[in-house]
């Protein structure tokens, strides 16, 4: 695939799998939100909103959530799944800076916008002493053998299917992205980061069902991709354990 436009995109095309069998979001997302702001949210912007996995646990709570997104296919799923919600269609950086909200957030999707004038963009977007919350975890297998089959039939046709930190942050590193560049950032402040645990267990189907949604194989070529789903899916048990852990960041707009 091309250009990051063109990656994010790649989701439209799968956006009923996407909704299927992408992992929801627990309402404890919610909650350290909410403590964090310290103050009513009523009106929030959502970066990337997708099929509106994020946006259903926000607006269970009452707050009235804007839900962008690039790609109509996948704002056509959220409004099935989210039918109240208000939906646009754009890039986070053609998004205007007017109204404002009390809570920007992005969900497993801020890697897919520009870094340039990221920070200040989003700024613009807040309230004073508004907030921004970014979270999400990549899924993976608990069982290192089993992660090790998958490695060696995936790694002829995809050395790699993790995303990789924005700015090189190292994995071992403290403060993970994007909690970095909010450190560095001198519109925000405040700057916290904490891990919400997820386990689960599923069907080889659906994890494979998974992957098929992950940009790393929507970027493979129509055949390779079936066939590297299909590799992986013969090494699979009939059910696996997955690791699925969520890392929130949070900051204070100054």
């Amino acid at each position: 695939m091309g250009s990051m436009t063109e990656r994010a995109l790649s989701f439209g095309s799968v956006a009923a799998a996407y909704e299927r069998f992408r992992p929801g979001y627990p309402d404890a997302v919610v909650d350290e939100v909410l403590a964090y702001a310290g103050r009513p949210v009523r009106v929030a912007l959502e970066i990337g909103a997708g099929t509106g996995k994020a946006t259903r646990v926000f607006v269970r709570r009452g707050i009235a959530v804007t839900a962008t997104d690039p790609d109509p296919a996948m704002l056509r799923e959220l409004r099935r799944q989210v039918p109240a919600t208000v939906t646009v269609r754009a890039n986070f950086e053609d998004l205007p800076l007017n109204p404002v909200y009390d809570l920007v957030f992005a969900a497993a999707s801020l890697h897919w916008t520009r870094p340039d004038g990221r920070w200040t963009r989003v700024a613009g977007m807040l309230r004073p002493e508004g907030i921004f919350a970014s979270f999400g975890g990549q899924v993976h297998l608990a069982d290192p053998e089993v992660e090790r089959a998958v490695h060696a039939v995936r790694s002829p046709f995809l050395a790699d299917d993790d995303v990789a930190s924005p700015d090189g942050t190292p994995a071992d590193s403290p403060m993970q992205w994007p909690g970095s560049e909010l450190t560095r950032s001198d519109r925000f402040a405040d700057v916290r980061q904490s891990v919400l645990p997820r386990r689960t267990t599923t069907s080889a189907r659906e994890y494979v069902g998974h992957l098929s949604t992950i940009s790393a194989y929507l970027a493979l070529p129509e055949p390779v991709r079936a066939d590297v789903l299909d590799l992986i899916l013969g090494v699979l048990p009939e059910r696996v354990a997955l690791v699925a852990d969520l890392t929130l960041h949070l900051a204070r707009v100054v």
